[in-house]
């Protein structure tokens, strides 16, 4: 053993580390290559088994979606978020050389103890109470710095996720169109949230030990030799190695968790969303049961993650700070317990107490900073979790705002056995043409984002001032042709001309009450900066609202400034003519009104109508409503078997509905 520690000197242990870690990047490349390499079969679906297999390890592709994301978060050098992490940092080094004082200083105030010296004593007992209050302003200018960084990085990538989501139809999109992303409230709210914490929680806690391993290090060599940081630093090299094999799952089981729990965050909201209709059906038993059979799968689960954090917390006790001390103990008592040992030949019993306390407590430090180090790579791995599910939804919001989208196409072949009728359905190769005054179909076919094709080839043309009524069964594909109209569903072919996106005005059934005031109501989605900028006066809102008789709306209220829930203190009625002063307000060239008056009175409806024609608004309408067919001069029929007529309405035209 004295043979081999003249040769472990401070120089060689450098060597030898780097050398050790060089081989365990080495090797983990290696293995990660060998994982990514293996495919056969579908290309497709054998990456999306590759992706969910690999896509939350701690690997080259996670640190990857780091930078990535970092490069959100931290946009520019000079920024807030920069002078944090320099904050951070330094208050870091400070409080590593505070604990350093602390250990130099504590063994002193040891030594005038057992040694009965009170001005050694008293000198090193003052100095301590004199340093109380920087080492308190160090610690808490580090949790002010952690907090504020965890907050802007949060307002940093959530404003930049928001901004691709609320981008266009975006939102509509990935709820609708693509089928990848379950549920993006919980990814834009609590995963964000989680992901943030935990990146600035691995900083702080990966940048303290590192500074504690380099100094004590460094103070360790020069006090009783390379050899016991060497041993400690190879201890660090192997049961990282083990314990990052050991805690693989971790990161599939945190986004299987953070999916079980959006899937249970889903059903609790959609049962306050239809809270009405379920209360009229009766079904508290059937959404009970629905929700139980959700929570479960999360509470299974949990279960598992429980006890493998359990079995994984026994390991990582064990290795990372039991067996840490025990490797510690074994290198710090060698120079005490080796008869002879050149250290040690001429020292005092008080200066063996006062070398032990310093050497030890500095390398039960580094042990302790070791294990820390080890310990970090667990939460390391629970953060690839969130940044795989991040990084996913970051993708699926470039797909869909470049236009793409991912979805389970219906097979044609089941739906049509004849070949020489086989339409091969492309989303957004259809054309689109921006133009006033017109809408036009030109042999498009109209199809569901799934592919489900309702009719194969729709040609008409609309010109202002032209009504149409549109009529049908239900799912004959009335709605489906103004979801392509108001360009929501893609295009899968021929072409469509229509004016741009703001001359062209949907009403529904339902009509959607924004939160607000009054005067919000009426000009939904403009603000007030936009009522004036078009200047439009608070007196014509009121004849807007006298048009469709709310006027009395105002009078109660009494300012177009109160705020109310208007979704409940608005009747059905109420709401479908509140919607239609909205339309009076916008004035789009083209309006499509979704059975938006079978909650309004024939004489308020024949109002409505007519005024429509006066101010040269333009109209698609669906409903089942006879009264309506004299305010048209065409009709547009589907038969829902892929069937439609479109012609102009004469007093030979049959007229259906009630």
């Amino acid at each position: 053993m004295a043979a081999f520690s003249k040769y472990v000197t401070g120089k060689n242990s450098s060597i030898a580390g780097g050398i050790l870690l060089v081989l365990y990047l080495l090797k983990r490349r290696r293995g990660t290559q060998k994982r990514n390499g293996k495919k056969g079969g579908s290309e497709v679906v054998q990456n999306e088994k590759d992706g969910k297999k690999d896509r939350a390890a701690v690997d080259k592709v996670f640190f990857g979606r780091i930078f990535q994301i970092l490069r959100i978060m931290v946009p520019q050098f000079f920024s807030m978020e920069t002078g944090y992490l320099a904050l951070i940092a330094a208050m870091l080094v400070a409080r590593t050389y505070c604990d350093v004082w602390m250990i130099q200083n504590g063994t002193m105030i040891e030594s005038g103890i057992i040694s009965r010296d009170s001005a050694l004593f008293k000198k090193h007992f003052y100095s301590y109470i004199k340093v109380i209050p920087a080492i308190a302003l160090v610690n808490n200018f580090l949790k002010l710095g952690l907090f504020e960084l965890k907050l802007r990085f949060r307002e940093r990538l959530t404003k930049n996720l928001y901004d691709q989501y609320l981008q266009g139809f975006t939102y509509y999109k990935m709820g609708n169109l693509d089928n990848r992303i379950a549920n993006p409230d919980q990814l834009l709210t609590q995963d964000v949230e989680k992901f943030c914490n935990s990146v600035v929680d691995l900083y702080s806690n990966l940048s303290k030990p590192l500074l504690d391993i380099c100094l004590y290090i460094y103070k360790l060599t020069t006090a009783i030799g390379a050899q016991g940081p060497t041993v400690m630093m190879t201890y660090l090299l192997v049961s990282g190695m083990f314990l990052t094999r050991m805690r693989r799952p971790m990161g599939k089981m945190t986004v299987t968790e953070q999916r079980y729990e959006g899937e249970y965050r889903f059903v609790n909201s959609r049962l306050i969303t239809n809270s009405e209709e379920i209360a009229f059906y009766n079904g508290n038993e059937r959404e009970k049961l629905t929700i139980h059979s959700t929570f479960k799968k999360l509470v299974d689960h949990l279960h598992k993650f429980i006890f493998f954090r359990f079995s994984m917390g026994f390991v990582d006790s064990m290795i990372a700070k039991y067996l840490a001390t025990v490797v510690g103990y074994l290198v710090v008592s060698r120079p005490f317990l080796t008869p002879g040992h050149s250290r040690h030949l001429t020292s005092t019993h008080s200066e063996l107490l006062e070398d032990y306390y310093q050497s030890g407590r500095m390398l039960l430090r580094l042990s302790q900073a070791l294990g820390r180090i080890v310990l970090a790579g667990r939460e390391m791995t629970r953060l690839s979790g969130f940044t795989s599910r991040i990084t996913e939804l970051m993708k699926v919001l470039k797909d869909l705002n470049s236009g793409k989208y991912v979805r389970t196409m219906v097979s044609q072949n089941e739906k049509d056995s004849d070949a020489s009728q086989k339409l091969v359905l492309v989303p957004g190769s259809g054309n689109v043409i921006n133009r006033d005054n017109i809408i036009k179909f030109d042999h498009t076919p109209l199809a569901t984002p799934n592919g489900d094709v309702l009719i194969k080839d729709l040609s008409f043309e609309v010109s202002s001032g032209t009504n149409v009524l549109v009529c049908g069964p239900n799912g004959c594909g009335k709605s489906s042709l103004f979801r392509v109209l108001g360009e929501l569903w893609p295009l899968f072919g021929g072409s469509l001309t229509k004016p741009e996106r703001g001359k062209l005005f949907y009403v529904p059934q339902r009509p959607y009450m924004t939160l607000g005031s009054l005067r919000d109501q009426v000009i939904y989605p403009d603000t007030y900066e936009d009522q004036q900028r078009k200047g439009i006066s608070d007196q014509v809102l009121k004849e807007y609202l006298d048009n469709v008789q709310l006027g009395h709306i105002l009078d109660r209220e009494g300012s177009w400034d109160c705020v109310q829930d208007w979704m409940d203190v608005l009747s059905g009625g109420e709401k479908q003519r509140m919607a239609m002063a909205r339309l009076f307000y916008h004035k789009p060239q083209f309006a499509i009104l979704d059975e938006c008056t079978s909650a309004v009175s024939v004489d308020v409806e024949d109002f409505i109508y007519s005024h429509c024609r006066t101010v040269g608004i333009t109209l698609f309408t669906v409903s089942h409503r006879k009264s309506l067919w004299k305010h048209h001069e065409f009709y547009l029929h589907m038969d829902g078997r892929g069937n439609y007529e479109f012609k102009p309405i004469t007093e030979e035209t049959v007229e259906f509905g009630s």
